[in-house]
């Protein structure tokens, strides 16, 4: 291994790490500003026009957008197995929702967030909802990607775990949105979704940093690597 490369690796774990840090702040954050709300609501309304949380809400959906490049950018290269997930890498699908993130941050829903088929939702609220429900769905795929990549074992169930997981219940607590039923329950279960996204996306850059996934990005094979002690027996 050339200094060029230790250096390399070095940084990709050290850019890893930071994503980590930079995931799990936003993660509080986002609970924080849940906790000064006495009422139920969805997470988006949390940032929504007018709301006292919104530029908190803000804050922390900008550093999870942050998390979301940095551990994209460390993990590259990492692809599934499986002929239909591999068209492109796990950092795509993380970048991808990062960037949707963003928009989402950067176009909140308006006072109350109405859905964006009802009567009082407007183009605003179209573009917020669009960006975070597709941004969810790239997670979930970037999971899924994971649990059939050339990973370790730990990283590849706790990924289809948290990927069933996070659409089962984002998708839940989205029909009870859209059937206006059990608000308070669906307003939890999005919450629960966001903390299991962000959480996985702590777990994949810390594994990029230290695990098998950062052997596969940089090229080295996940499972079956000798030393040079056993090479040479």
């Amino acid at each position: 291994m050339t200094s060029r490369t230790v250096v390399a690796d070095r940084l990709r774990s050290a850019v890893a790490l930071v994503g980590c840090l930079l995931a799990a702040l936003g993660l509080a954050l986002v609970w924080l500003a849940r906790s000064r709300v006495d009422r139920p609501v969805y997470v988006s309304e949390l940032g929504a026009d007018g709301e006292p949380t919104a530029a908190l809400f803000e804050a922390a959906l900008l550093l999870v957008v942050v998390a979301g490049a940095c551990v994209a950018w460390a993990g590259r290269g990492v692809r599934s197995v499986l002929p239909g997930l591999r068209a492109w890498t796990v950092s795509t699908s993380v970048g991808a929702a990062a960037g949707l993130f963003l928009v989402a941050s950067q176009v909140p829903c308006t006072a109350g967030c109405p859905l964006p088929v009802g009567p009082a939702a407007t183009a605003q609220d179209a573009v917020h909802t669009g960006a975070a429900v597709v941004a969810f769905a790239a997670a979930c795929v970037a999971m899924l990607q994971a649990a059939s990549a050339s990973a370790g074992r730990a990283l590849r169930l706790l990924s289809v775990v948290c990927g069933v997981a996070v659409a089962l219940i984002a998708a839940t607590g989205g029909i009870l949105s859209l059937v206006g039923v059990a608000t308070a329950v669906g307003g939890v279960l999005e919450l629960v979704a966001t903390s299991i996204a962000v959480s996985w996306l702590i777990v994949f850059g810390a594994t990029t940093a230290w695990g098998p996934v950062r052997a596969v990005a940089v090229g080295a094979p996940a499972r079956g690597r000798r030393t040079s002690a056993q090479a040479s027996a």
